[in-house]
């Protein structure tokens, strides 16, 4: 890949860039400055690098992403991606959705290797994979949730669903002055799509708050969450609500993403209408969404009952097993 000049000077050097691979100095250095940068060839007559499959940029320095993720992701840097790129991976309770960026990475790699970042919906290396509803195993642990208490009753382990809390608060405001406010609420599924809320109105913390949440997540589209349990608790102090969202359904056993609070003001022509919540985050963290109990059921994919077809994205259930996520029992066989 290397070369010298010919006696006449009729041969052109190509590009340098730091090697993807080479052997190291007498100092023990390793990627040092190579012509096209060791992953392709110079074509002496035009000056350029005739890079190799899967390595792009006029010095080769640069990673391609497989089938250009398939026109269902983004090609993204390595010192772009965030926490939670994963596959399935759930966020903790110090991180939001969207994941965090990790912003001192700075090997020689930060700005050279790439991969794909999925859309909703879609995996794979190169994104070319339909995503399948994942579920709890029906017959690891059969849920047996008791719609009075935040515990499992005893079963085959005793299995918690997740608690997340909503922690609304004004630095300068009484709660009660939330009341001509609006908010939304966005949720990210195990399959990475996102969903907002219709408007949630702040009118009565005390006696509709909770129902309106809870209207409001189990309305979202395509039965994303078909069941939760809210509660509210507006004593905190003067000047802030904690609303607790338990995910009780099928749909969302398990580890799930946090819920976002979308409180700035939305007016005409902007969706979702809301009026926003006034010095929401004047401390920066007094308001924010915790996972206080972290859900102990299983997320399988298709319940670990059932193959994927990931050109569909349809779970093809075994004998004796149905649902959407094979979480249904018909027949023990």
């Amino acid at each position: 890949m290397g070369g010298q000049q010919g006696g006449d000077c009729s041969d052109r050097f190509c590009p340098y860039e730091l090697a993807w691979v080479d052997g190291p100095t007498s100092e023990g250095r390793y990627h040092n400055y190579a012509e096209c940068a060791n992953k392709g060839n110079c074509n002496r007559e035009t000056g350029q690098c005739s890079c190799f499959p899967g390595y792009e940029g006029k010095a080769c320095g640069r990673q391609k992403c497989p089938e250009n993720c398939s026109g269902h992701g983004t090609c993204k840097y390595m010192k772009d991606l965030t926490y939670g790129t994963t596959f399935n991976e759930y966020f903790t309770s110090g991180l939001g959705v969207g994941g965090k960026k990790f912003d001192d990475y700075s090997n020689w790699d930060k700005d050279r290797a790439r991969a794909c970042v999925c859309d909703g919906g879609w995996t794979g290396i190169a994104c070319n994979n339909r995503m399948c509803p994942v579920g709890n195993d029906i017959m690891d642990v059969i849920p047996t949730f008791d719609e009075t208490s935040t515990l499992g009753l005893p079963g085959h382990g005793n299995e918690v669903p997740q608690i997340q809390k909503i922690t609304l608060y004004d630095a300068y405001l009484n709660n009660t002055n939330f009341a001509s406010n609006s908010f939304a609420l966005r949720f990210t599924s195990k399959l990475n799509e996102s969903y907002v809320t219709q408007p949630i109105y702040l009118d009565d913390i005390d006696s509709n708050l909770e129902i309106y949440v809870e209207n409001a997540l189990e309305a979202l589209p395509m039965k994303i969450i078909d069941d939760v349990q809210v509660s509210v608790d507006s004593s905190i102090d003067s000047m802030g609500v904690e609303i607790f969202v338990t995910f009780v359904g099928t749909a969302v056993e398990g580890k799930q993403n946090k819920l976002e609070v979308l409180k700035d003001s939305c007016g005409a022509g902007c969706t979702p209408l809301v009026s926003g919540l006034t010095n929401l985050e004047t401390f920066g963290t007094l308001s924010k969404v915790e996972i206080t109990q972290v859900g102990s059921f299983n997320s399988y994919e298709c319940g670990r009952r059932g193959k994927c077809d990931y050109g569909t994205g349809i779970c093809k259930c075994f004998e004796g097993y149905t649902g959407d996520h094979c979480s249904i029992l018909t027949a023990l066989v």
